[in-house]
């Protein structure tokens, strides 16, 4: 995973948040092993974090890979909450559900095989909070699919807001500041959402540096 701060920053981070348990252990340790991108633990903490600012009991990912992310927003949410994995991986989605069996937190979770961006629209709202990880090319249509689903207060949190493998962040910058640049497509993707949920309507919009970036908007009341 590309760091966007300095990997003893990183450290502190996962030391000063909240405790990983050892099937967080384990779900890094197959990451490393296998090079699966996922938020890692100091991201992993502050998406534990922010479920509990906004005393979430709903969230909704676009994206879910093997339930890593899942796993830290399942942690914090009541026993009656909600946590909808989404992924077009079948065996990756079959191993979040065999994660969440031996954590004893099945019930807490759908598990949804196919489009993200398709299957929000089978659910009602509200949601407390959505985590946008799918395509960087559709970030903006997860983000116009889940809006109108998301109460007032609640998160949209969407990762790889700084770098990731295909994006690079002097060409995001530049496409924000409508500089002409040969920008990949996932480079052109984030960019086309940070200026989007800049400008969005009811929306309030900070970035946070750690990790591979989050961009963190909030539904205004």
């Amino acid at each position: 995973m590309a760091q966007v701060l300095p990997e003893e920053v990183t450290a502190l981070a996962e030391v000063v948040g909240p405790e990983p348990d050892a099937l967080v252990e384990e779900m890094d340790a197959r990451a490393d092993r296998e090079g699966f991108p996922t938020v890692g633990p100091a991201v992993g903490g502050w998406l534990a974090l922010l479920a509990r600012t906004v005393s979430a009991r709903r969230v909704f990912e676009f994206g879910s890979g093997f339930g890593y992310s899942a796993y830290w927003f399942a942690r914090e949410l009541p026993a009656n909450g909600t946590v909808v994995l989404t992924e077009v991986d079948r065996e990756e989605l079959e191993d979040a559900r065999a994660y969440f069996e031996r954590a004893g937190l099945a019930d807490r979770a759908h598990f949804e095989h196919g489009d993200a961006i398709e299957t929000v629209t089978e659910y009602q709202g509200p949601f407390d909070v959505a985590l946008v990880d799918n395509e960087k090319s559709r970030y903006v249509e997860a983000f116009e699919a889940v809006r109108g689903k998301l109460r007032e207060g609640g998160l949209v949190l969407a990762d790889n807001a700084v770098t990731a493998g295909p994006i690079d962040r002097a060409d995001v910058l530049a496409v924000l500041r409508g500089e002409s640049v040969e920008a990949s497509e996932a480079s052109r993707g984030v960019a086309d959402y940070l200026g989007h949920v800049r400008d969005a309507d009811g929306f309030d919009t900070a970035l946070l540096p750690l990790g591979e970036g989050v961009a963190v908007s909030v539904k205004r009341g």
